[in-house]
């Protein structure tokens, strides 16, 4: 072993075993944390528990390295030199000293932020600073400060002596690696080896915090994680937050309209149980989630565009319920998602919603769909956006199938085709076992627009093949449009397929885009689509199943992306706790306010909601607020004076979901909201609810 030593570089040999000590500290204080924290009455499984202890190791070496970049950043020059210089053997020894003491500080500090909310440290833990000698005499109180501070003091000397020792026998070798050459080829390895620990793990994307949350068991993501990424990793996400007072203010509002019937203005309850009676010999209908990459509704037959290009999607909403006027609430795939699995639309101001460790834990309707096999398909990494986290931490036993799972070839940057995703999917769900509830993610429709070889007898236009300009219609290229083609062209294939087999004839499918496009609408569009930026935002809702939908509807009503959950589980009787911004779209009682909520973050956020006839928008603060009719030749004309009770109706209805959201995001966790639907009602929420009516 010695031997081999005399082939490392001195500086990096010293490195290594500093990289070492910060890993030791670190992996000793996640084994402690586990010891204290882990509950005994509901314990970690053994794979959950390897895993969340093999994440946290992966997190403990990016700290450690990130730590030990200074070494070999100035470790060679040579007063500084650990090895070859004696001032800066001791140099290193107090800096490695003094690493080791603030990591023991922070992770005490940890060990007592958790102690105290059941939560990692985060940036959230700046509010203590606020009001410092109150939170410093708290912890005074609380803690064993001083007996805690020897302990410290007492492991940062073991720590230092057995680093010393380590160190001790890195002997110097004069004029090692000297050929310019050999320094070179010692600082590209060195340099690959540190950037690939940083990375994290061989994928397209890095080791991320959304990784830790790999399981419903709440307690591995608080395990796996390592309390100083974390915290840095929140840091941009402290300031967004809610406003209870305003919150409060808006409950009464919000209670008539989401139909809340027990009704707690000081719990602020927003659960409302759904419950069917179904005949126990039915068998429990299979559910199908295509979300569709860029599928704005003025690109589609269903949006009256005169090209012709979604002939398959077009069949099936005219043999199925077609919901014209629904709108999604921003823009941005990731917003999307998160919107469509928890019911909440995407506010958060820095990213997104699911980039937010301190919002990963939500309470979602699919998981109401008991003793189903849950299933997510994508052509490309679940990685992207930490939408792995977000489905992995909340939907039990989730099955996550993306690039690396399937035999089919990756196309283009997207991962592999749409037409293949349809294809891979479809031999999964034939041969999955019960109900299922399998959603497949598109992502094909986007640049560079492949269209693959392998494409099921898809024909490819060309300019002499159309007697209309494709972009007077609202495509920017011919090349847009035939990737628009090929994936209805999919879906009609895929359709074809799950028509051969038993899981059909009792499977919901539902279609919607995941987004539009803030474009050139093209001339069968009337003029707000384009003027008041619509195209981004209303996509078709497309419902159809042979054995579930027994007369095709159109709905002209007013239906919103966190719609989509309620109204699945109403369409196939699944009992459900609805706890956010979603109503199910074919409960009648609701239609006289039916609303969609959207929000604008480009340039600054601007809130607005959408009725049958207007679109009423405002800063996010309230500021700037204006009336728009959706069928005037002049759309963008501002017309709250010539309406000013719909005005004051659509404002304080806008205003109220928006302080409404905010609370919910962050107050929407699965244990709390499974308590408050099992709790039954009592005289309080009784007379509560009949001061509402």
């Amino acid at each position: 072993m010695k031997s081999l030593t005399r082939f490392f570089p001195r500086l990096q040999l010293y490195t290594i075993k500093a990289i070492v000590l910060f890993l030791l500290v670190q992996t000793v204080a996640r084994i402690v944390f586990w010891l204290r924290f882990n509950n005994p009455l509901d314990p970690v499984s053994d794979s959950d528990l390897w895993r969340a202890f093999y994440l946290g190791l992966k997190y403990d070496l990016q700290v450690s390295l990130g730590l030990a970049i200074p070494i070999l950043v100035i470790g060679w020059i040579g007063p500084l030199h650990p090895v070859y210089s004696d001032r800066g053997r001791r140099f290193w020894y107090a800096y490695c000293g003094i690493v080791v003491l603030g990591l023991l500080a922070i992770l005490a500090t940890d060990f007592g932020h958790y102690a105290y909310l059941e939560q990692r440290l985060n940036a959230t833990a700046l509010r203590f600073v606020e009001n410092l000698q109150i939170s410093a005499t708290m912890v005074w109180e609380t803690y064993p400060v001083i007996t805690a501070s020897l302990i410290m003091l007492m492991l940062v000397y073991i720590s230092l002596r057995l680093f010393k020792f380590a160190t001790g026998y890195i002997e110097p070798i004069p004029g090692q690696y000297a050929r310019w050459y050999q320094r070179t080829a010692v600082v590209m390895v060195t340099l690959f080896v540190v950037l690939f620990g940083l990375y994290g793990k061989v994928s397209w994307y890095p080791l991320r915090w959304s990784d830790a949350f790999f399981s419903t068991h709440a307690f591995t993501g608080q395990l796996a994680t390592n309390p100083i990424l974390y915290f840095f990793n929140t840091l941009k996400n402290k300031e967004e937050t809610f406003n209870l007072s305003a919150a409060h203010a808006a409950y009464p509002l919000m209670v008539d309209y989401l139909g809340i019937d027990q009704p707690d203005l000081e719990k602020l309850n927003y659960v409302r149980n759904h419950g069917f009676e179904t005949d126990p010999a039915n068998s429990a209908p299979n559910v199908v989630v295509v979300i569709l990459e860029s599928f704005a509704s003025y690109k589609s037959g269903l949006g009256g565009n005169p090209l012709d290009p979604t002939p398959h999607l077009d069949q099936l909403a005219e043999q199925g319920y077609f919901f014209p006027n629904f709108y999604v609430t921003q823009t941005g795939t990731a917003r999307s998602i998160w919107t469509f699995i928890t019911g909440i639309p995407d506010i958060e101001l820095n990213k997104t919603s699911s980039r937010n460790p301190l919002i990963v834990e939500q309470h979602t309707i699919m998981n109401a769909f008991n003793d189903y096999s849950t299933l997510y398909f994508l052509g490309g990494s679940a990685s992207w956006a930490n939408i792995r986290g977000l489905l992995s931490a909340n939907i039990p036993d989730l099955e996550i199938f993306e690039e690396g799972s399937y035999s089919s070839p990756r196309v283009d940057v997207w991962g592999i085709s749409d037409l293949s995703l349809f294809r891979e999917a479809h031999q999964i769900l034939r041969n999955v076992d019960g109900p299922f509830f399998a959603i497949i993610q598109t992502s094909g429709n986007h640049r560079p627009y492949t269209i693959p070889e392998d494409n099921a007898g898809f024909e490819t236009l060309k300019p002499d093949d159309l007697e209309l300009e494709v972009t007077d219609y609202g495509f920017n290229s011919l090349e847009e449009f035939n990737s628009f083609r090929f994936m209805d062209h999919s879906i009609g294939h895929f359709m074809k397929l799950a028509a051969e087999e038993p899981y059909y004839d009792n499977t919901l499918f539902v279609f919607f885009g995941d987004h539009g496009i803030h474009a050139p609408t093209g001339r069968h569009t009337r003029k707000s689509e384009e003027q008041l930026r619509l195209s981004g935002l209303r996509v078709p809702l497309v419902m159809y199943g042979k054995g579930i939908i027994d007369q095709p509807r159109v709905f002209d009503k007013v239906a919103s992306q966190v719609d989509v959950l309620p109204t699945i589980a109403a369409l196939t009787q699944t009992n459900y706790v609805n706890s956010t911004l979603g109503r199910n779209l074919l409960d009648e009682r609701l239609d006289q306010n039916r609303y969609a909520f959207t929000i604008e973050h480009g340039g600054g956020r601007v809130i607005g909601l959408l009725s049958d006839q207007h679109y009423f928008m405002m800063n996010f603060d309230g500021t700037n607020a204006s009336l728009h009719v959706l069928d005037s030749d002049t759309p963008r004309v501002n017309v709250a004076t010539q309406y000013p009770e719909m005005t004051q109706i659509l404002a304080e209805y806008t205003a109220a979901m928006r302080d409404t959201i905010q609370y919910m995001r962050e107050n929407n966790k699965p244990d709390a909201i499974q308590r408050t639907a099992q709790r039954k009602p009592n005289e309080q929420s009784i007379n509560k609810a009949a001061d509402y009516d």
